[in-house]
């Protein structure tokens, strides 16, 4: 189905703050072709065979290393699964670890696609669980577990997407005591923590891998290149041997040994932490002016928190305004307007953004809307915010 709240506009005039990606002016081109450089200049030809089953041990260990200093804890390189990117990760906890009509915990809101894996996918009974400003709502948790037994809970623990909020650490221990009591798995999808843009985050699930409660999910989707298609799961040593003993892994050898084998090579010298640093001013710059522009150009008509990491603003309508637009779209009820009905107008303004309804489990959330700050310049986020704008004044 054409979905025109995501599709990817490349046309110069058009500002679309529903792409979830970084700015392709962003990405390193120069360090890639450094480091490819370097490693073919190695020689071996171990780089172009089938690799070590649980990923190259090299680059497990440079993995292991560069995390340990940026997570503050240490992590090994036992406990590393390589894959293809989080979204495979997350598709390989699925197929290893339930089965059709399972029951998983998913916060409300949560990433859209991860919702399609799971749900279409793989064919699981989603249950949402609120949030607040810091994150899952504990209690919450433990009242939908005196009706569910559920196999998992997907999280997406610090900067989440597509709220930016962040799980206190508090209720990060309180999650995980309920997970030994009742018996589920925590999956942290955490490709966001290493995003921050001043204080760090409290430590990641990746910090309690030992339990074999907890799959941590990374990926350099976002701290270096979605093309590169590499990420890995953090566990227990125990749980990473089932994955790498997988029949996947087994036919095909390990996943993305050639891209990990370049990217160690940025690791090891460096870029990647250098990099990464300049992303981050990078985005704090752009959250700075979509913040600005959101106070001039909608005001309160919505609100919003400033987020501390990541990729994304996400806009709460307020009352007057969703009743006001309700009433200028007839033969809408008053109240059943929701941020999809801005679309068509948002299209002719040439402007875009992520409707609330994805990103929810059960088709709620229609009063909230996603941004991306990542995927445009500074120039570009204010004339995009300033349609948006537009587009909320035509409907007052």
């Amino acid at each position: 189905m054409y979905d025109r709240s995501t599709q990817v506009d490349r046309s110069a005039d058009s500002i679309n703050f529903g792409i979830g990606q970084p700015d392709f002016a962003l990405l390193p081109h120069a360090l890639m072709s450094e480091v490819a450089a370097e490693r073919f200049a190695e020689g071996d030809t171990e780089l172009l065979n089938y690799g070590f089953p649980q990923g190259d041990g090299r680059f497990r260990w440079a993995l292991a290393d560069f995390l340990s200093r940026g997570y503050g804890s240490p992590v090994q390189p036992q406990q590393l699964m390589v894959t293809a990117g989080a979204s495979q990760a997350l598709n390989l906890v699925c197929t290893l670890f339930t089965r059709p009509g399972d029951t998983v915990f998913v916060e409300e809101p949560s990433y859209f696609l991860a919702l399609r894996i799971l749900q279409e996918d793989h064919k699981l009974n989603a249950v949402p669980i609120p949030t607040d400003e810091q994150g899952l709502m504990l209690p919450a948790v433990a009242e939908a577990l005196t009706r569910h037994r559920p196999v998992l809970l997907y999280t997406i623990p610090t900067y989440q997407n597509p709220t930016g909020r962040t799980l206190s650490e508090g209720r990060r221990q309180q999650l995980l005591a309920l997970a030994e009591e009742h018996d589920f798995l925590i999956v942290a999808d955490e490709v966001y923590h290493l995003l921050d843009f001043g204080s760090p985050p409290p430590d990641p699930f990746a910090a309690y891998a030992d339990s074999g409660k907890v799959f941590s999910l990374g990926s350099f989707s976002k701290i270096l290149a979605p093309g590169l298609r590499l990420g890995w799961v953090q566990t227990s040593e125990q749980r990473a041997r089932q994955f790498a003993a997988s029949g996947l892994v087994d036919s095909g050898g390990g996943l993305n040994h050639f891209t990990s084998n370049l990217v160690r090579v940025a690791l090891e010298g460096g870029g990647q932490k250098q990099y990464l640093d300049s992303l981050r001013r990078a985005y704090q710059q752009r959250v700075e002016a979509m913040d600005a522009a959101l106070h001039k150009h909608i005001g309160d008509r919505a609100a919003w928190s400033v987020p501390a990491g990541g990729f994304f603003f996400w806009l709460t309508c307020a009352d007057h305004f969703l009743a006001a637009a309700s009433r200028s779209t007839a033969p809408r009820t008053p109240g059943q307007f929701n941020t999809t009905d801005l679309l068509d107008a948002a299209a002719r303004a040439k402007v875009g953004f992520l409707p609330g309804r994805r990103c929810s489990s059960v088709g709620a959330l229609g009063h909230c809307l996603r941004l991306c700050f990542a995927h445009y310049g500074i120039p570009d986020i204010e004339e995009g915010i300033r349609r948006l704008g537009q587009v909320f004044d035509s409907f007052h």
